[in-house]
């Protein structure tokens, strides 16, 4: 079986059927496509649960949230496909889709991620997530978020690759770890590209693979929320503590700090100041059960690129900043 498509659910009763019939009429028919519902009190579950019989369907219900990174990590645990496929509940793919996905994964065995270009569903010619990025500042990133998807159609190695819509090769996951539980939501993706990059593995942008997103429909959180500023509290400071060697973390710390107490400025003026900082005492409590990936020093050069990508890409968030403020799409 080429692909499993993996599914996580939260009371989406208003998309998840139009997201799961967006699978099935893939050009691509070798798959099998994997529900976990994390306990959902909507008629979302009824939906899910309307598929079961079907071939190739497994649905998984979950008595309680468990967070995104342990609901796909379950999917992924049972999957049969050579790729592992993350797909939100909230998306919505055109019908060469996983084709696409697939067919850039067969050109390099070291590619280990491939994401959609991932689309505004109410707004179909603004991007959402071509691709994710990381600053010295520990901040990530989409890249072309609000921007004209005329702008990112061309394929491209990107840092991290959104979990929302992209492809990964199952024996790449196997190898270097699932997704990290300790994040429950946000930026757990790119924890895991970052994982991927360290250990010379490449995570590209299909432009061809067009899907369509509504964000934020399950957390209620396109931009700041309560639930969201927690997740960015916690996950902002073990993303970079997690995947930086020791030498490379004291290298960046000044960067790193300068950009947390940013982020505690930035969360506090939109009135988020104390889920953000509950988050950050989440993360320094949670510390001791990390597990940071073994230093290799064949690894260096892989080190040293990601040092390379963090600092030009301080540049490029600030053109970002620049162009939103100009309202240049």
């Amino acid at each position: 079986m080429k692909a499993s498509i993996i599914i996580p659910n939260l009371n989406g009763a208003g998309w998840l059927r139009d997201s799961i019939e967006s699978v099935w009429a893939q050009t691509e028919q070798d798959f099998e496509l994997i529900i976990i519902d994390n306990a959902s009190t909507d008629e979302s579950l009824a939906i899910a649960e309307s598929y079961v019989g079907r071939d190739h369907y497994t649905l998984i219900k979950n008595d309680k949230n468990t967070g995104f990174s342990a609901a796909v990590n379950a999917g992924i645990k049972i999957a049969k496909g050579k790729y592992a496929v993350m797909f939100n509940n909230d998306a919505f793919a055109e019908p060469q889709w996983l084709e696409k996905l697939i067919q850039m994964a067969e050109t390099d065995d070291k590619i280990f991620a491939v994401q959609s270009l991932m689309i505004r569903h109410f707004e179909r010619d603004i991007c959402d997530d071509a691709g994710d990025y990381v600053t010295l500042f520990g901040w990530a990133c989409k890249r072309g978020d609000g921007f004209y998807v005329k702008n990112y159609n061309k394929n491209r190695r990107i840092f991290s690759a959104c979990g929302g819509a992209s492809l990964y090769r199952k024996s790449i996951l196997d190898e270097i770890g699932y997704f990290d539980e300790l994040f429950f939501a946000y930026f757990e993706d790119v924890d895991l590209s970052w994982r991927a990059n360290s250990m010379g593995y490449k995570n590209m942008l299909c432009a061809d693979a067009k899907c369509y997103h509504i964000c934020g429909a399950t957390t209620g959180a396109v931009r700041y929320n309560e639930f969201k500023s927690v997740q960015s509290g916690r996950n902002s400071i073990l993303m970079p503590y997690k995947n930086m060697p020791i030498l490379m973390f004291i290298l960046n710390f000044i960067p790193l700090l300068l950009g947390y107490l940013l982020k505690i400025l930035v969360f506090g003026l939109r009135g988020f100041w104390t889920p953000y900082l509950k988050g950050a005492k989440e993360a320094f409590a949670a510390l001791p059960k990390v597990q940071k990936p073994k230093f290799r020093m064949k690894n260096l050069p892989y080190y040293v690129l990601i040092e390379l990508w963090l600092f030009v890409d301080i540049f490029g968030y600030i053109g970002y900043r620049v162009r939103r403020a100009l309202k240049i799409k």
